[in-house]
């Protein structure tokens, strides 16, 4: 059974906060809000309403996925910043770690999704009433037994990147849901990083980029890395 123990070191990493909206790195092993049960209400929005009342977030990162994630701080930035992810004008961009190396070095992946209800919180492909999902993806680093590569998801779903890497053949390292034990057992954590957002800001409509670089290593690859 997985015991919650979120790290505290660093305790809140702020990339950016005014009156209307803070954005944070979040820390791998971090709910983003909080979870059912005492002993998981430690998040990242707890964090952050600790000194600012009214917190919320915008949207979520799994808790074992690194990197941004938009806070607003008020009822009107909220709703303002979430249109924007519903009607999908938020650019996104992750850096994963996958296992193995894709024949092609980039592709889309379009397969609709939807919950494995008796397996939850596990997704998976539905092609009658799965919900749209869709993921653009790019090779950038390989080695002998895994390959960088960024993911930029166009649709917002649950586990939607490990999912379709997954079904790509080519599951993310130290996916504890959908991955093999060997591939699992490639990574302490699950190598997934969300490392670039724009939107628009949610008072002034001025265009916000923000870039969260990854510290997402190769984990000891056994030949030199191919550009």
């Amino acid at each position: 059974m997985h015991v919650y123990s979120p790290p505290l070191s660093p305790y809140l990493d702020v990339v950016y906060e005014d009156e209307h909206l803070l954005v944070a790195d979040k820390q791998s092993g971090l709910l983003t809000v909080p979870g059912r049960g005492p002993e998981k209400q430690d998040c990242l929005v707890s964090r952050v309403a600790e000194t600012r009342p009214g917190a919320n977030a915008v949207h979520r990162l799994d808790m074992e996925t690194s990197g941004l994630v938009v806070i607003a701080l008020n009822k009107e930035s909220h709703g303002r910043i979430s249109r924007q992810f519903q009607e999908r004008k938020v650019w996104k961009r992750y850096t994963a770690w996958i296992a193995g190396t894709p024949m092609e070095r980039e592709g889309r992946i379009d397969l609709p999704l939807i919950c494995d209800w008796p397996n939850r919180p596990r997704q998976m492909v539905d092609h009658d009433i799965g919900k749209t999902a869709i993921t653009d993806w790019q090779v950038e680093e390989t080695h002998a037994d895994r390959t960088r590569v960024t993911l930029k998801p166009v649709t917002g779903r649950s586990h939607q990147l490990r999912v379709h890497m997954m079904e790509l053949g080519h599951p993310i390292l130290g996916d504890r849901l959908y991955a093999p034990d060997d591939i699992q057992a490639l990574s302490p954590r699950l190598m997934l990083h969300a490392d670039a957002l724009t939107f628009r800001h949610p008072a002034t409509g001025q265009e916000l980029q923000f870039t969260a670089p990854s510290t997402l290593l190769p984990n000891g690859p056994s030949e030199t890395p191919n550009a």
